[in-house]
């Protein structure tokens, strides 16, 4: 009997409709995909919005994300004059809070930090707007090491400051970095001394950082992470920082801050300022390095800095010029443009699109169909703090985090 009520008690958790997700450790999540494990989640909300379960607004003002372990929460902001590590607690309570270097306040150049902190095992990485990186323990705040590393190889800071996060990947820590010298540096996580710094790109020469997060992914046994300058996208070695390959990489500004998207042989990037989408196919060359050969490019699909997503054989962001659309991630075909909603940031989990509005604090949730806009819900955060809404929504564990300016929300959007 007792057999087999354990039996009946392990079953139900198995098929619970809501499982504990893993960590979502690092800027998009593990796989750069923004795309939560989670399941069992509301399919519409309340004309309010869901259950708003804790809302804290000493963070300071910033652009950048959450990331989650465990029962820990960890995000950063502007705290007077530094950069600050908040650690907090499920409920939304500070457990620490740590600085990493003087705080990026210039009021004409958006004040605030950018990119998210980075968690590995028991400490967590950060980099300041200004290039200062530092090691945290992850339990107590405590700072185990640090360095500035624009500051230590001369490389030129980029208009609107760093806006990228650093990553891990094995004892390595992966940052961009620019100018004459290197176009990226991994450094030793636990001692933050350098291990390799890449050759600079050679054409156009000196050129900055871009904007965006190293992306990680495995192509035909090959192991590669995506450097953006300011000109070119770089594919490395991460283990050594030997180049691969190189790709022109251009726009109006010379900006770019999404992330691309690998799959199947195949790099997708999408890019502001007039840019637009390009797919790239993959081929391994017998010396190790790697082609890329341009497959289509589309002009209107111009994702800015919101991040895309793909869902079954489409893309799904917002572009630059202000719409909701979707494209063929294989053929470039464009599914639909619609200005329904303001652009913004996106997400994914348990088959829908959470979306957060750059201008007027909107949240959406929107079915992924690839011919037209589906909007299923929306509500406006409540707050009345200036500026843009750039932080992207995570979920996990049956909870929408969002950010913007100084206040982070957290909502219970899992189904009853």
């Amino acid at each position: 009997m007792l057999r087999q009520i354990v039996c009946a008690f392990l079953i139900a958790i198995v098929s619970s409709p809501l499982l504990l997700a893993a960590d979502w450790t690092v800027f998009r999540g593990p796989d750069g995909s923004s795309k939560s494990p989670d399941t069992g989640l509301l399919t519409k909300w309340a004309p309010g919005g869901p259950k708003l379960l804790w809302t804290v607004d000493f963070i300071g003002p910033g652009f950048s994300n959450v990331s989650i372990s465990g029962d820990r929460i960890y995000v950063n902001g502007n705290s007077g004059e530094f950069t600050k590590i908040f650690c907090l607690d499920k409920n939304g309570k500070k457990i620490w809070e740590s600085d990493n270097g003087p705080a990026h306040a210039s009021s004409r150049q958006y004040p605030g930090t950018r990119g998210t902190p980075t968690i590995d095992g028991d400490f967590v990485y950060d980099i300041s707007p200004l290039g200062e990186v530092a090691c945290f323990d992850a339990k107590t705040g405590e700072k185990i090491w640090r360095r500035n590393i624009m500051e230590d190889y001369g490389a030129p800071m980029t208009m609107w400051f760093l806006g990228h996060s650093v990553v891990v990947d094995g004892d390595n820590l992966i940052s961009p970095l620019g100018g004459p010298k290197h176009s990226a540096i991994a450094m030793d996580k636990k001692t933050g001394k350098t291990v390799w710094a890449s050759e600079p790109v050679k054409k156009p020469a000196d050129t900055k950082t871009g904007y965006t997060t190293p992306y990680l992914f495995e192509f035909d046994g090959i192991r590669v992470v995506i450097i953006m300058s300011d000109a070119t996208v770089e594919g490395l070695d991460p283990k050594t920082g030997k180049h691969f390959f190189s790709i022109p990489w251009t726009n109006d500004r010379n900006v770019h801050a999404a992330m691309p998207i690998y799959r199947e042989g195949h790099l997708f990037l999408t890019t502001g300022y007039n840019g637009g989408a390009k797919l790239f196919k993959l081929a391994k060359n017998a010396d190790g390095t790697i082609t890329p050969t341009e497959v289509w490019h589309e002009q209107q699909f111009d994702n800015q800095h919101g991040g895309v997503v793909v869902v079954g054989d489409y893309v799904y962001g917002t572009t630059h010029k202000g719409s909701w659309g979707a494209i063929n991630f294989m053929t470039g075909k464009v599914g639909y443009l619609s200005r329904a909603a303001g652009k913004g940031s996106v997400f994914y989990a348990d088959g829908l699109l959470y979306g957060l509005t750059e201008d007027d604090k909107t949240v959406v949730l929107v079915k992924p169909v690839p011919n037209e806009f589906v909007l299923l819900s929306r509500f406006e955060l409540p707050n009345d703090a200036a500026g843009k809404s750039w932080a992207h929504p995570v979920v996990l564990d049956g909870r929408l985090y969002l950010r913007h300016a100084q206040y982070l929300y957290c909502y219970d959007v899992k189904a009853e």
